[in-house]
């Protein structure tokens, strides 16, 4: 399988980055540290971790959207030859580049819909303004088109739904219709960073059950970003669990569920709403994260790990454990709760 996407053995740092002085790029705080990963045709791939973790700053980098002082340090972003059969490094692109590549190769939703479209404006007007910029659609053709492309998001009633504005549809609805955006251009990577965080449990499952169908109908690739492993459980055909700007368990999704090898992975699989979408007994992972700029030179989840011996003091890279990459000195060893 081709791959869409491939990041390869990416650093993102806050403060300093490129065009900075040696003595600010020594400020500089590593957020995100050696993280590679590939995804391929009609596959999934979710990003899992608490806030934090380096998930979201990793899938900011591929969109080329890093806020202010954050800069990628480090390591490359490639985007796959696919339909336009180019090879693209989406690092270091300029304005022009990226207006090239976003709408069309690469596409994106995220948590709360509600702002990220115009209020003063239709969604359908939204819906076709993207038709005619990314698919040169012309202008009496893109109702249409957009109507068309609402009611394949699952929209009941898509013809009223475009002339609607964004403050009359639920919050269901407005993450349909910016799929439908997102999705206009026909682009093969769609980056879903938190996509169903801020619905409820109904909708969430319906809105996982819509990428689902996009991956399998469009062969769509998908990287997914979520803190909930039931979440990247749904539609995930792989997942990275990221702590602490690194990945520390990769590998097929059923597999890290069913056996984590990694003791971070057991914690999260605890606090994980598994099953029939409603939560046990809550509980939390002990203690916080290490924040940028402050990392222990092992292992960095051992201060909160049950599991952690004077080994876990010494740096641990990853390493090959049955079908996954594992950051962990035991993983060989311990036994660990999988769901």
């Amino acid at each position: 399988m081709s791959a869409v996407l491939r990041v390869d053995n990416l650093h993102v740092s806050v403060g300093g980055g490129s065009g900075t002085s040696s003595a600010g790029a020594a400020a500089a705080r590593e957020a995100v540290r050696d993280v590679s990963f590939t995804i391929g045709r009609g596959e999934s791939v979710g990003l899992v971790g608490e806030s934090g973790s380096g998930k979201t700053l990793t899938c900011r980098a591929v969109l080329g959207v890093l806020p202010p002082g954050v800069a990628v340090t480090g390591g490359g972003i490639h985007l796959g030859g696919g339909s336009s059969g180019a090879d693209v490094e989406l690092t270091g692109l300029d304005r022009r580049g990226w207006d090239a590549v976003r709408g069309n190769r690469l596409a994106a939703v995220f948590q709360d819909p509600a702002s990220y479209l115009n209020p003063s404006l239709t969604v359908g007007r939204q819906l076709a303004e993207q038709l005619r910029l990314k698919r040169r659609l012309p202008r009496n053709q893109t109702r249409a088109a957009a109507v068309e492309l609402l009611a394949a998001m699952g929209l009941r009633r898509a013809t009223a739904v475009y002339d609607q504005y964004p403050h009359e549809l639920s919050g269901g609805m407005l993450q349909r219709a910016l799929i439908a955006i997102a999705v206009a251009g026909e682009p093969e990577l769609l980056v879903a960073d938190e996509a169903t965080t801020a619905l409820d449990a109904a909708v969430q499952a319906e809105v996982l059950d819509l990428l689902r169908q996009l991956r399998e109908e469009r062969g769509l690739a998908l990287l997914l970003v979520s803190h909930d492993l039931a979440v990247v459980a749904e539609v995930c055909d792989r997942v990275a669990v990221f702590y602490a700007g690194e990945i520390v368990e990769q590998g097929p999704t059923a597999d890290v569920i069913a056996n984590p090898r990694h003791p971070y992975t057991e914690a999260l699989l605890r606090v994980a709403s598994l099953g029939d979408w409603r939560r046990r007994d809550l509980e939390v992972i002990p203690g916080r994260p290490p924040e940028p700029g402050a990392m222990p030179v092992g292992c960095r989840f051992a201060a909160r790990c049950a599991h952690a011996t004077d080994t876990c003091a010494t740096p641990v890279a990853l390493s090959t454990v049955d079908d996954r990459q594992v950051r962990c000195h035991r993983a060989a060893t311990l036994e660990l709760v999988g769901a």
